[in-house]
């Protein structure tokens, strides 16, 4: 069997995820009070600013936002996006739960180099002792062999602004692991699956967790520090949503174990149902609610490929609704008029008091309109977007 590759993703479009998540920066003014400058010679760090207590402020060195030094890595056999982006997402608001918004300002990890992650990644071998994954045991029944538990790594860093003077305050990692892991038993050849229950994922990713805390106290930046780790289970190739966090803890003082491990009930659904999405576990009301929008949207206009949408869920309580439909729209006058549909039926038929994102898309993957409101907002913000470049 050939051991599998580690990979790196592209960096620009990871990076936007983030991006995002640390508030519009559009919003933000470099040169106003929202921001803070530390100098050291020709050098400078400024904070993004923040326009939404709900997100962090990003670090931005020199001019350009700071980029992990190991963003994007992991093992190359999980084509299914919607992990790397739930993974992303997830581990900001585990981070959140120990360092609020409010105190502390997001920075991509520094601390864990691409080649490091890369080897943590890879099998334990006599090639490469860190390795977290079990030795590759030659066997290749998916019952027998050993399979690849970890397929993700991230470092999220959290500084503390003190006047014009950013320290490190805190790191979040988190560990994304296998619920199926893919191999091939020849180069090139048949895929074929093994099964991780979320018992034994769970448990592989504490004993992991605990290696890299060890790992990471070593270094003197990191000696002391509060560390989150936070387990994500990752769904399978074939979903069409992502997975879960689903486990964290917090090291405090200088620890190098963690034995008091917080059980997340975080859930990602699909509405409609599909039949490899029976979701059990969602609310009946919102699934009937987004039927509702469903049925009246496709009712006003036919042209439509698809409406579908993203559900996430914590503590069985709906926390973000994320609709995507697909058209088959011509006419900028034809998506206006659609958009302005939109408006008025979300605000009618989907819950209220979560936040609610609508993208609409053509059949070759365009967006054609967004449309968001906010957990606290009645109406939707909306936007257009048009060739001309006029709207």
């Amino acid at each position: 069997m050939n051991v599998k590759r580690i990979r790196t993703i592209g960096l620009v479009a990871m990076a936007a995820i983030v991006l995002a998540a640390c508030g519009n920066l559009k919003g933000s003014s470099f040169g106003s009070s929202s921001t803070s400058t530390t100098t050291t010679g020709s050098k400078a760090t400024t904070t993004t600013g923040s326009t939404d207590s709900e997100f962090y402020q990003g670090v931005i060195k020199n001019g350009r936002y700071r980029t992990s030094t190991s963003r994007g890595v992991n093992v190359s056999q999980n084509d299914n996006v919607m992990n790397l982006k739930s993974f992303e997402t997830g581990l900001l608001d585990v981070s959140k739960k120990e360092f609020s918004t409010s105190k502390y300002v997001f920075q991509e990890g520094q601390y864990l180099s691409t080649s490091t992650v890369e080897n943590w990644l890879g099998r334990v071998s006599s090639s490469n002792p860190d390795g977290l994954n079990p030795k590759n045991n030659g066997k290749t029944d998916p019952n027998t062999r050993n399979p690849i538990y970890l397929q993700q790594l991230e470092e999220q860093d959290y500084m503390i602004q003190s006047g014009s003077k950013l320290t490190l305050g805190g790191v979040t990692v988190g560990l994304g692991l296998n619920s199926i892991d893919y191999y091939t038993k020849v180069q090139y050849g048949a895929t074929y699956e093994t099964d991780i229950s979320t018992t034994e994922l769970t448990a592989q990713g504490k004993k992991m967790a605990n290696t890299v805390l060890q790992r990471l106290r070593q270094k003197s930046a990191l000696k002391n520090v509060p560390i989150v780790l936070a387990l994500y289970k990752q769904s399978s190739n074939d979903s069409l949503v992502g997975g879960n966090m689903i486990a964290y803890a917090v090291s405090k003082n200088g620890s190098t174990s963690i034995t008091n491990w917080k059980s997340l009930n975080w859930q990602n659904y699909v509405f409609p149902a599909t039949t490899e999405s029976k979701n059990s576990g969602a609310n009946s009301n919102d699934e009937s609610d987004f039927s509702s929008f469903k049925s009246h949207v496709q009712n006003f206009f036919p042209n439509l490929s698809g409406v579908t949408a993203n559900a996430h869920y914590k503590d069985k309580s709906l926390s973000k609704l994320s609709v995507n439909i697909t058209t088959k729209f011509y006419s900028e006058t034809e998506i206006t008029s659609f958009t302005q549909y939109l408006a008025t039926a979300a605000k009618r038929y989907l819950p209220s008091g979560v936040p609610v994102e609508i993208t609409v898309k053509s059949a070759n993957g365009d967006i054609q309109s967004f449309l968001a409101r906010t957990a606290t907002g009645s109406s939707y913000y909306t936007h257009v977007f048009s060739d001309q470049g006029d709207n």
